[in-house]
């Protein structure tokens, strides 16, 4: 099968990066899995994550790197020679912390605005020209290593699932329609408002942790990071 369209979620590999700010490029690529129907058939190539397939009409392939960020640029071209497949054909969604959360902006080339993992693709490729897909996390409130390493907020969580869902509809669109159309379509999309009537208090499900630090999901019960934790692996796993 011929893979028409590649799509790059920008990530760190471990559990501990699991539901940071830095990895919600592949939140994205898993909401669009899950849609597909392909949770859970990923298959390990090219130090990657890979899977792919005809959904809606196009053939996609969506690629998480498994490299920590600072060198997504080495599975991004291990693929890309894979699939003799150009630069243009490729997206990579990617968060942002100079945009406001839940905004998201394409853009078509250009060079990486601060962020490593994008800083990697086009050492490795020497090459800007490819589409990217910017997710707004927020701006930090002090060193940006702590923000993006976090998790995100409740009132960001509350709303999390209609942003990542939005996100996906943009990939969509630019897998159909290309990156301009997509932009014109996506680049002035809002979040609706948090509505602080839906704020879990903390020890209830997709409330925050709790003073014993555990917190409570849909699928159990969690232990929060110790900050001694992220800052040992910040140095991995930041821009």
């Amino acid at each position: 099968m011929r893979i028409n369209k590649i799509v790059v979620g920008l990530g760190n590999p471990g559990e501990q990066y699991r539901q940071t700010r830095h990895n919600i490029g592949w939140m994205v690529l898993d909401r669009l899995a899950d849609r597909a129907g392909w949770d859970g058939r990923g298959r390990s190539k090219d130090a990657s994550s890979v899977v792919g397939g005809r959904f809606r009409g196009t053939d996609l392939l969506l690629v998480k790197p498994q490299t920590y960020m600072n060198e997504s640029g080495i599975a991004v071209r291990k693929v890309l020679a894979r699939e003799r497949a150009p630069l243009t054909e490729m997206l990579v969604v990617v968060d942002d912390f100079s945009l406001p959360f839940g905004k998201l902006r394409f853009r078509e080339g250009g060079g990486p605005g601060g962020h490593n993992g994008l800083r990697s693709i086009i050492g490795e490729m020497g090459s800007e020209a490819f589409s990217r897909l910017r997710v707004g996390i927020g701006a930090p409130g002090g060193r940006f290593i702590d923000h993006v390493l976090t998790t995100f907020g409740p009132e960001e969580r509350q709303r999390l699932d209609e942003l990542l869902d939005a996100a996906a509809d943009a990939v969509e669109a630019w897998a159909r329609e290309g990156t301009n159309k997509a932009a014109n379509r996506f680049n002035s999309f809002e979040l609706r408002p948090a509505d602080e009537d839906r704020l879990a208090p903390a020890g209830e499900v997709d409330g925050p942790p709790g003073p014993d630090g555990i917190r409570r999901t849909k699928t159990g019960w969690r232990r929060a990071l110790s900050r001694k934790r992220d800052d040992d692996a910040a140095d991995e796993g930041a821009r």
